[in-house]
């Protein structure tokens, strides 16, 4: 079987989609299963130097960018490149283990659609408007949503160039990964090839995430509202109109054409047959992801947790006796209010004991600032307890989180919170008071307690990567890695000592789908109250305050890691709805 990943992520991990694929592919089971990998999609830039074009360690095979054109491949694309007035890029690159460990390499196809023949786009346009109903006009000028558009034929045509047009006995699976890959994946059913079969890959639901984030009443008043709303035949675009502007939502609703859906959570199978009537008939399956399940031992977990408590020392003149972290982008979607509301309702637990915590927030909207610049910040004013609005410190939206989080420190003693908005987690990065053995994994060893109680959560890695650390993660029930774990906990495994499970979906009283859309903060607020009382206590009750107890912690939540790692969501979810897809009729 020949899989075809279509994506943003081709040449290097940007983000989730990266780690998903790189999860998937460096599994024993899908390299014995998938006899070709390929990864198709857009050229970002046009600046890289030639041996830089697919990354590191990235081998050319033919670009015409960069006069590689030997035969026979000259005489396969060149016609391609003409036909659409595009570059073509075709070689191979190495994909790692997320957590390092096993590489395995797959074969690369960018295309630079920077420019293109605009009679042959606009043919494919009018197709796209047609038969799927998707209206390029209205997005056109949007970047994010032409380029993948540009890509699609071209693309598939360059696929076919390659030998990855299937037969009889090798099917081609494309999996378009998000609303990016499916301009492709529509192309690809136009064609008709009866040995090629097209998958949406839902790592959210585009049209969904924005309505969550805006409305006020996030979570809460969403998934409250979807069962009575279909219950009267109603759908999102019925409600929120506001997703006919969303230019990645016809392409998400076209995902109804493909052969077959993967969702990555619970909630987004809800989702997309909240989306559209259509999807009630999809066949949509559900493929979690995969979390890290590395070895981590008693000792281990005490030099990190030493290193932690020793860099919060250096910042405020004494070391806890808790480290909390939460590591993600600081948008909206994470939520990060919440953890501070449970935090303020742990305060008096913690200081009745006479303990202390630290809470580390890592994450960033403006990229990895310059060592020199985090020095002077440290120097000049405290950087990262005290912050002040601008480059090199807070921009790009993290002044509002930075505002909250000095509002918090003002008010609580037994427990501080920390806003470090960098990237990566290591003295040269992060300033001379952070411990010069200090490393990223440590954040993940070191931490006591891991925060993740997010509005939108498709799956939401990161809230359990600590899980094989022993630490306490606490994801909110909307998190598709919470839908996981329930798996494993109705398949007779306990869960409750490693994972506190956040749910702001409660309602104080029957409210009717008008009263959910018109939810005031108020109400939120008072629900919010309410589970971050009930959290702190038990988050609270489960801190563990001997070794024995962090050593039985760790044994438990490795054994769950394990559980849920890539080869485990290979072997039982990935691999069994791939030959679904491919062979179903």
């Amino acid at each position: 079987m020949i899989v075809v990943h279509v994506t943003h992520e081709a040449v290097e991990k940007i983000g989730g989609i990266g780690a998903v694929i790189a999860g998937l592919v460096t599994t024993d089971t899908y390299d014995k299963t998938v006899s070709r990998t390929i990864l198709l999609g857009p050229l970002l830039k046009t600046d890289s130097p030639v041996n830089r074009r697919l990354g590191d360690g990235g081998k050319i095979i033919y670009s015409s960018l960069d006069a590689i054109t030997p035969p026979p491949w000259r005489e396969k694309f060149h016609p391609i490149e003409k036909t659409y007035d595009v570059g073509i890029i075709y070689g191979t690159r190495n994909v790692s283990e997320p957590c390092g460990g096993r590489t395995v390499e797959v074969e690369v196809l960018v295309l630079d659609v920077f420019h293109a023949n605009p009679d042959r786009l606009n043919l494919f346009k009018s197709e796209l408007f047609k038969k799927f109903g998707v209206p390029s006009d209205r997005f056109e000028k949007i970047w994010e949503y032409e380029q993948y558009v540009r890509l699609a034929e071209p693309g598939y045509e360059a696929l076919k160039a390659i030998g990855a047009n299937g037969g009889q006995q090798q099917r081609v699976v494309l999996l378009a990964h998000e609303y990016m890959g499916m301009p492709t994946a529509l192309k690809t059913i136009l064609a008709g090839s009866p040995n090629t079969r097209t998958v949406f890959y839902a790592h959210e639901v585009a049209s969904v995430r924005p309505i969550v984030e805006d409305m006020p009443g996030h979570d809460t008043m969403f998934y409250n509202v979807i069962e009575p709303a279909a219950g009267e035949g109603r759908t999102v675009e019925d409600l929120f109109p506001s997703v006919f502007a969303n230019f990645k939502h016809p392409l998400v609703k076209a995902a109804r054409y493909c052969d077959h859906v993967f969702a990555v959570g619970d909630y987004i199978e809800r989702e997309l047959r909240f989306l559209d009537p259509h999807f009630q008939r999809s066949h949509i399956d559900l493929v979690y992801n995969g979390i890290p399940a590395v070895a981590t031992t008693p000792r281990d977990k005490q030099l990190s947790r030493a290193r932690m408590q020793q860099y919060a020392g250096n910042l405020f003149g004494e070391k806890p006796d808790w480290i909390f972290t939460h590591v993600c982008r600081p948008v909206v979607s994470k939520a990060i209010w919440r953890d501070l509301r449970v935090l303020h309702e742990m305060e008096p637990l913690l200081a009745e004991r006479g303990e202390t915590a630290v809470y580390f927030m890592l994450g960033t909207l403006a990229g990895q600032r310059r060592p020199q610049d985090v020095r002077q910040m440290e120097k000049v004013y405290g950087w990262p307890v005290r912050h002040e609005r601008g480059y090199p410190d807070l921009c790009g939206g993290e002044e509002a989180l930075g505002v909250c989080v000095d509002g918090f420190n003002k008010d609580h003693r037994a427990i501080r919170a920390v806003l470090v908005n960098q990237w990566d987690w290591n003295a040269q990065v992060c300033g001379q008071r952070m411990p010069v053995e200090m490393v990223f994994a440590d954040v993940r060893r070191g931490t006591d307690v891991e925060f993740g109680l997010s509005v939108y959560e498709p799956f939401g890695i990161s809230q359990f990567e600590p899980l094989c650390c022993g630490a306490i993660c606490v994801p909110s029930n909307v998190c598709g890695c919470m839908g996981f774990a329930r798996k494993v906990r109705d398949a007779g495994v306990e869960i409750s000592e490693n994972i506190v499970e956040g749910d702001f979906l409660v309602l104080p009283g029957e409210m009717s789908v008008e009263q959910l859309l018109n939810m005031p903060l108020s109400t939120r607020d008072e629900i919010e109250t309410g589970e971050a009382r009930r959290l702190a206590a038990e988050i609270f009750r489960l801190l563990p305050r001997d070794e024995s107890a962090r050593a039985r912690r760790i044994e438990r939540g490795f054994d769950l890691a394990q559980r849920m790692s890539w080869e485990h969501v290979v072997q039982e979810y990935f691999l069994p709805s791939l030959g679904r897809a491919a062979w179903q009729a």
